[in-house]
């Protein structure tokens, strides 16, 4: 059975498309876009889950000193307070990515695409040559994980340590390496 598949110019804009139709990644909510302390700190409050943040962050003051920084805007708050408000009203925008799930890293990934290992340079994936075929179980997705959950995935980055630790993982170093100097590349989950 057929996964989603990334399509995408290079092989790590592929792989990041890929990943991305199957775990939500590290984002910013659009709506979170105050930069004043008193918008931010209004926001925040409009919520359970700001109020939460803004415990998180250490804010504790009264619901008197509450309701008088609320009830103006110009009011005169301490920096740290407004640092305070800035951190929750951060952390309260930026939604964490999830792990990348077991079925991603046990799956089968067909590539195709232009694919270069020494001499031999050949397209994959047409009546002429079979996809590159990498088992994802035998990698090692530590460093990958990490960089996805950080939300400092950018497409180089994953092609590299895809090359690095999944492909080289499960089927060696080729004759010279692997290279993917081609121009538009599809991966299949599996």
């Amino acid at each position: 059975m057929a996964g989603p598949t990334g399509h995408g110019r290079s092989l790590g804009a592929a792989l990041n498309d890929l990943l991305r139709s199957q775990v939500t990644p590290r984002h910013r909510l659009t709506s979170y876009t105050a930069k004043h302390w008193h918008a931010q700190l209004s926001q925040l409050t409009a919520t359970h889950r700001g109020h939460q943040a803004l415990e998180d962050a250490g804010l504790h003051v009264t619901t008197k000193t509450l309701i008088n920084w609320l009830s103006d805007p110009e009011y005169n708050i301490r920096r740290s307070y407004r640092d305070l408000i800035h951190t929750a009203y951060e952390n309260t925008a930026v939604v964490p990515a999830d792990p990348i799930p077991d079925h991603v890293k046990r799956g089968q990934f067909e590539i195709s695409g232009l694919v270069k290992t020494g001499d031999d340079e050949r397209e994959r994936g047409n009546r002429r040559a079979a996809p590159l075929r990498i088992d994802g179980s035998r990698g090692n997705w530590d460093e990958i994980e990490e960089l996805w959950l950080a939300g400092e995935f950018t497409d180089d980055e994953f092609e590299d340590h895809f090359v690095d630790d999944i492909i080289v993982a499960d089927i060696g170093e080729g004759t010279d390496g692997w290279e993917f100097p081609g121009t538009s590349y599809s991966v299949e989950l599996r």
